[in-house]
């Protein structure tokens, strides 16, 4: 059975990409610093500790499915966002009255979470095969994700004094490097 410290490395591993949109989160927001990051945190939390429960439910079954698109779908996504995330901060920019916190819907939020955790489900997929403790795997990866998003949103918060609406845009292009790691990764394994 695998440990926590190497599901707590794991998490670690599967929480980058979330901690570099938490950093462009952060950074755009005008929110109470500690209940904002933490709520970010959470909800990035929440969705790297359910994606590898979904994968490990496939289970061995769509294995091979899973591990043959699920690097473009993560690609995809992490495209998505990160254009979408630039693209807002450069209107932000161009337009001086619009208020940064109007561009972080729910939903944006939500659908961010999700292209950062997308790669988590074929990590469940793993964690089937080798009869890790799925509860506690989800506990520990879930966990990290949210202490390493909120302390993102907290320097981006800190950072926007100095780098402004620049840290959204360094966060958007950090996501497309990480969907362009991802794919570039599968395709040459």
């Amino acid at each position: 059975m695998t440990g926590v410290i190497t599901l707590g490395a794991l998490g670690a591993g599967l929480s980058v990409d979330a901690f570099a949109a938490a950093v462009g989160k952060g950074a755009a927001t005008r929110r109470s610093a500690w209940i904002h990051a933490l709520r970010v945190g959470a909800v990035f939390g929440v969705f790297e500790a359910i994606t590898p429960a979904i994968g490990w439910s496939i289970g061995l079954a769509l294995s091979n499915r899973i591990a043959a698109v699920d690097h473009w779908i993560a690609f995809f996504l992490l495209l998505g966002v990160g254009v979408h995330m630039i693209h807002a901060a450069l209107a932000n920019e161009a337009s001086q009255d619009a208020s940064p916190d109007k561009t972080h819907t729910p939903l944006r939020l939500a659908a961010t979470a999700l292209a950062t955790s997308i790669d988590a489900t074929a990590v469940g997929v793993s964690l089937a095969v080798m009869q890790v403790n799925i509860v506690t795997a989800c506990l520990v990866i879930g966990g990290v994700t949210t202490v390493v998003a909120t302390l993102g949103v907290m320097l981006g918060r800190h950072a926007s004094a100095y780098i402004g609406r620049y840290a959204e845009i360094l966060g958007g292009v950090a996501l497309i490097v990480v969907g362009a790691s991802i794919l570039y990764q599968h395709l040459t394994a």
